[in-house]
């Protein structure tokens, strides 16, 4: 096991002589493995090493895992950091599940003790987590860089163990009398992910070929050289067609130029330039870059607008990919939009809320079985439950926002709700009076029209989400 590790440390230059080395240790197997390859490892690498345990004040067990980790800090004379949160009250006020708080919470809480000192974050994901990753991200629709799953190095973050199994884990653990905290949620179906862990890779390991977690790790290795290799090449690209002008916010690309790359090049030059025009580029998916290319390939001077204010456009031979400044938009527009924006209502499951122009709307959840009969009611719909991994709210329209719909030849494809608006010929000005039911960007219901067929009931749901708007069915 150690040598293994240290291999795999040495390869992505992980860990050097004089480190700060923060480590992330919940209790659990693999963060326990963890914390004693390090000790092991620091017994040929002069580092330093500091605990940093996370208190989300969920389970019921939280405390003795807490007290665990310190144990086992004081025992080795180890720095312990302790940080204690309440995750529910948190991601009810910052409107993210209580997944995605409890994950932000660690990493700042990792950061924060690491502070400005040159170091770092060690955190515990291994071949099976990336597996699960890779498997989640290619059933949601990804590219190259989330079919890799989960990187090795992510700037200061490191991640030793994700060169072994679970089961070498526990396995190393068992051998060296190490005990271990056992997450009571883990056996739990609650995350999709854990439906991953706990039935889609059991069954390809033992029913379809032994050793798929580290097949599928070998291959995440072999995307990630290719992910590298394309960075370069998109680098190149970037320089042969875009300019950008740091002042201004904006990226200017040359058509001629652009046309001329390859076609899969040419979507990664257009994430680049929206990466660049506005910090970030996470929530833009195929739709957005399917949209800006039909844009560009067009006639007449049509603009789109993109999530992060972003409008794009074309200007003679010229693409433009701008951030809009404070103060750029009409100011009645402005108001409204922003108006509407602020006033969302976030989904209560199982419970009701009220919606501005709806009513009273009702979410239910139950099982589902093959007898059932979908609804056809215009009002009341029915969505597949475990789809929906994040938050859903009521809210007007933003821009980037996109459903799914069938495609010419009977598959998926992502819609921006702007040209579905302007297909289903509703008056523009009646476009930032609907309220529609969203996960992030993706819609998932526009109430009185129609549904994502991403949430669509299929024969595999397991569980049923029915909304219902009392006030019209």
């Amino acid at each position: 096991m150690i040598k293994k590790v240290m291999d795999y440390v040495k390869k992505y230059g992980m860990i050097s002589a004089h480190d700060m080395i923060v480590a992330g240790v919940s209790g659990g197997a693999d963060s326990v493995c963890l914390l004693f390859v390090l000790l092991e490892m620091k017994k040929r690498i002069p580092f330093t090493v500091k605990v940093v345990h996370v208190n989300h004040g969920i389970r019921e067990d939280a405390d003795r895992d807490e007290e665990f980790v310190k144990e086992i800090c004081e025992k080795f004379h180890l720095p312990f950091y302790l940080v204690r949160v309440d995750i529910k009250e948190l991601a009810a006020r910052s409107g993210r599940s209580e997944e995605e708080e409890g994950r932000w919470v660690r990493y700042q809480a990792f950061r924060d003790v690491l502070g400005d000192v040159p170091g770092k974050i060690a955190v515990a994901h291994n071949s099976n987590d990336r597996a699960e990753t890779m498997l989640f991200h290619l059933f949601r629709g990804t590219g190259l860089g989330g079919a890799l799953g989960i990187r090795p190095v992510n700037g200061s973050i490191i991640r030793p163990l994700l060169g072994v199994t679970r089961e070498e884990i526990e396995k190393w653990l068992s051998q060296r009398n190490i005990s271990y905290c056992i997450d009571s949620t883990n056996a739990q179906d609650l995350y999709t992910r854990n439906k991953i862990r706990h039935h889609i890779l059991p069954y390809a390991e033992q029913e379809i070929c032994k050793g798929a977690v580290m097949n599928m790790s070998r291959a995440a290795e072999g995307l990630l050289m290719a992910e590298e290799y394309l960075k370069k090449e998109t680098e190149k690209a970037v320089g042969r067609c875009v300019r950008f002008d740091e002042a201004g916010g904006f990226a200017v690309i040359g058509l001629s130029a652009f046309e001329r790359e390859d076609e899969y090049l040419r979507g990664r030059i257009l994430l680049s330039c929206i990466e660049k025009a506005a910090g970030s580029r996470k929530d833009i998916g195929a739709a957005h870059i399917q949209s800006i290319e039909k844009l560009f390939q067009s006639s007449g001077s049509k603009e789109i607008h993109l999530p992060y204010q972003l409008t794009v456009y074309k200007k003679y031979d010229l693409g433009i990919i701008r951030k809009e400044r404070a103060g750029k938009q009409d100011s009645r527009q402005d108001h409204d939009r922003k108006g509407k924006e602020r006033d969302i209502r976030e989904a209560v499951v199982p419970g009701q809320v009220m919606v501005p122009n709806l009513g009273i709307v009702e979410f239910t959840v139950f099982s589902a079985y093959k007898s059932q009969n979908i609804p056809e009611k215009t009002y009341t719909k029915w969505f597949d439950y475990d789809k929906i991994a994040s938050t859903m709210v009521f809210r007007a329209r933003r821009p980037g926002d996109y459903l799914t719909v069938k495609n010419a030849s009977g598959g998926q494809c992502h819609k921006l709700l702007q040209d579905f608006f302007v297909n289903a010929k509703i008056p523009r000005d009646q476009r930032d009076e609907i309220y529609v039911l969203a996960e992030g960007s993706h819609i998932i219901w526009i109430p009185g029209h129609r549904i994502s067929e991403y949430y669509k009931v299929s024969e595999n749901t397991c569980n049923i989400l029915q909304v219902g708007i009392l006030s019209h069915d």
